[in-house]
């Protein structure tokens, strides 16, 4: 049986889902994107401060699923221009390092929900 994670650290759902389900002993959690929860506005700054709220917000989910950053298998990230992969990495890599880092697929799109200029999704196992 799935269990549905939410947390108030972590913006909520702007649509039809969670923001995380875990099945048995994975954690799958939806697109993470830079809204500050208390207003569900977008971060102000740029790409990098963008990044480190969004994977901020991944850390909350994970940790209320029972996990952390350090189980994460897979990231998907989700980049509006490839001009911002460089300052992604920067700050990607302080929250996964080379000796731990997960997987990880990262691809330019055309549009981010919200215009935002990055998001992340994860599949990571619990504790």
């Amino acid at each position: 049986m799935k269990t549905i994670i939410s947390t108030n650290k972590a913006p909520s759902a702007i649509g039809p889902y969670n923001q995380a389900v875990v099945y048995q002993n994975l954690i799958f959690t939806s697109g993470q994107i830079p809204l500050v929860p208390s207003t569900m506005e977008i971060v102000e700054g740029g790409v990098k401060e963008q990044s480190k709220l969004v994977l901020e917000h991944l850390k909350s989910v994970l940790e209320e699923a029972g996990s952390s950053l350090n189980n994460v298998l897979k990231t998907t990230c989700y980049l509006s221009s490839m001009d911002d992969f460089a300052s992604f990495n920067e700050i990607y890599s302080e929250y996964f390092d080379n000796t731990n880092a997960p997987a990880r697929a990262t691809v330019a799109v055309k549009t981010l929900p919200k215009n935002v200029l990055v998001e992340v999704d994860a599949i990571a196992f619990k504790n």
